[in-house]
């Protein structure tokens, strides 16, 4: 009976372990931050967070880098980014999980040379990137890598002279894609796997946008609207 409950009593212990909660409110400049969990239902709070009613993952200031890696199934990266000359390193590897993030939503800084790497290896998983307003981020770089099925990719960039590129392996993967600013901007898509849709609007103000879609397989939607008057356009 004692080697019973004491069975028990780890077993409830490791439950509780795999939710792991990161509650983070960084001002200041030059900062470096590398975050890593291991197992599932874990979170990087946050907006909308849960278990224990967190809050912020609120970073503020000039030259940041934010480095995030999770490990496991059905975690949660949510937050506030609020800098100029942002890196993002995001590496996620399992199922069901959630990225969202929104970087200078409030026009606090600029967020020039924003770098954002996202690589992603799992299924049913769930990216939000939400970068600058009123195309205050000139020259932001982003490459997401992501393989697996059933893929949610959601992007949303005001900015100058972007370059956006996402490489995508797997089936039935959605990609939308919403591109604004008052300068050209780059977005190159490379896919292999069937039953995709991709819905892509570029919207630059009297300037040239350059898109490239390259995909391999059958089944699927594709709708792309381009305008160059900074009128809205959609699928």
């Amino acid at each position: 009976m004692k080697k019973l409950i004491s069975l028990m009593l780890f077993l409830s212990l490791s439950v509780v372990a795999d939710d792991n909660e990161i509650y983070v409110d960084q001002v200041g400049a030059t900062a470096n931050i590398d975050l890593e969990q291991l197992g599932s239902g874990n979170i990087i709070g946050g907006l909308l967070s849960a278990h224990g009613s967190m809050t912020n993952f609120d970073l503020d200031g000039t030259s940041m880098t934010l480095d995030v890696n999770q490990i496991g199934n059905n975690n949660k990266m949510l937050g506030d980014i609020n800098a100029d000359t942002f890196t993002g390193l995001f590496d996620f590897d399992g199922d069901t999980n959630s990225y969202t993030i929104q970087v200078d939503p409030t026009n606090a800084n600029s967020a020039d040379s924003s770098n954002v790497n996202v690589n992603v290896d799992g299924s049913t998983n769930t990216m939000t990137l939400d970068l600058a307003k009123t195309s205050l981020s000139s020259g932001a770089d982003i490459d997401t890598i992501i393989q697996g099925n059933s893929n949610t990719v959601n992007i949303d960039l005001d900015v100058d002279s972007a370059t956006n590129y996402i490489d995508f392996d797997g089936d039935s993967n959605t990609i939308d894609y919403n591109g604004d600013g008052y300068a050209g901007a780059y977005f190159k898509i490379e896919h292999d796997g069937s039953t995709r849709a991709f819905d892509i609007d570029q919207q630059s103000t009297q300037d040239n946008d350059w898109l490239r879609v390259v995909s391999d397989g059958s089944g699927g939607t594709f709708c792309i609207n381009q305008s160059d008057q900074g009128t809205s356009t959609s699928c």
